[in-house]
């Protein structure tokens, strides 16, 4: 069985703040790419992990792997319901870059959550594998969702959104890893954790991008000032043809940009593909 693991997209992302507990308070706009890491599993005499794809290198598959730690989460519920959980050798193909504001790791373990409940007939709904989930991060509810929701909280709150329309992106980065952790340190201005009204829905990708205009991703300035080589990826972004918007995601250091077609997203990325030779780049469209 074979399942894809979605690149996360904060389409917005306002910072409130920070709890007890070290989390920040968030309001996002959070859609997926139809691109993403893949996962397979087949049913095996020993449990394993291997690793493989473009960015496979620098991942363990070790207890500390995100993937590792979802069969391991619900291996734990199958002992507590005394229910079997048959050994499986998972492969997990990484497209994504890591560290990289797109959720890899965290759809990763959301799409492990869901390919092992369903070979192992646990029979948990979506509310349960997202519960689960928490306890290994904040993205891992909305990943599990895999669909565009309003997140608020740390990550806990889901609110559904108005579906995707016929949008085009496409995701580009500069090669460099961000840790997650010295973003939120040098966050100084805030939005609040508030999130607009949605519409009813979005007629088209200008509309979704008129739209986002009166929002922000709250961590771009922290993110650019560790790393200034995300704004040079909204400066190249912004300059192609039929650029709509360009924002970076999560806390960096990936960019997206949103298209009218899929024609121009990938003119867009044949074009970077001379100005920024290597970088990192997909050209893909929003899932509805």
């Amino acid at each position: 069985m074979r399942v894809r693991a979605p690149a996360k997209l904060n389409l917005f992302l306002h910072v409130g703040g920070r709890r007890a507990d070290g989390y920040h308070e968030l309001a996002s706009l959070v859609a997926f790419a139809a691109y993403g890491d893949e996962l397979h599993a087949v049913a095996a005499e020993q449990a394993s992990l291997a690793i493989e794809g473009p960015f496979a290198r620098g991942l363990k598959a070790d207890e500390d792997n995100l993937v590792i730690k979802a069969m391991r989460a619900l291996q734990q519920v199958a002992r507590e319901k005394r229910q079997e959980t048959p050994p499986v050798a998972l492969s997990l193909k990484k497209n994504l870059p890591l560290a990289s504001g797109i959720g890899g790791g965290s759809s990763d373990a959301a799409a492990t959550l869901k390919l092992l409940s369903l070979l192992w007939d646990m029979r948990l709904g979506e509310a349960a594998l997202a519960k689960l989930g928490l306890a290994l991060g904040a993205d891992l509810p909305v990943c599990v969702a895999a669909r565009t929701m309003l997140v608020e909280g740390i990550g806990e709150r889901l609110t559904p959104a108005p579906r995707m329309p016929p949008a085009a992106t496409l995701l580009l980065n500069p090669g460099i890893e961000v840790p997650t952790a010295r973003v939120f340190q040098g966050l100084k201005a805030r939005s609040g954790a508030v999130a607009p009204a949605l519409p009813p829905s979005f007629s088209d990708a200008e509309d979704l991008a008129n739209w986002l205009l009166a929002t922000r991703n709250d961590l771009e300035a922290p993110a650019i000032a560790l790393a200034p080589a995300i704004k040079d990826c909204l400066d190249e972004l912004r300059r192609t043809q039929g650029c709509l918007l360009a924002r970076m995601s999560g806390s960096g250091a990936t960019c997206f940009a949103l298209y009218a077609s899929e024609m121009d997203a990938m003119s867009a990325q044949e074009e970077l593909g001379r100005t920024a030779p290597g970088w990192w780049s997909a050209a893909t469209h929003l899932a509805a």
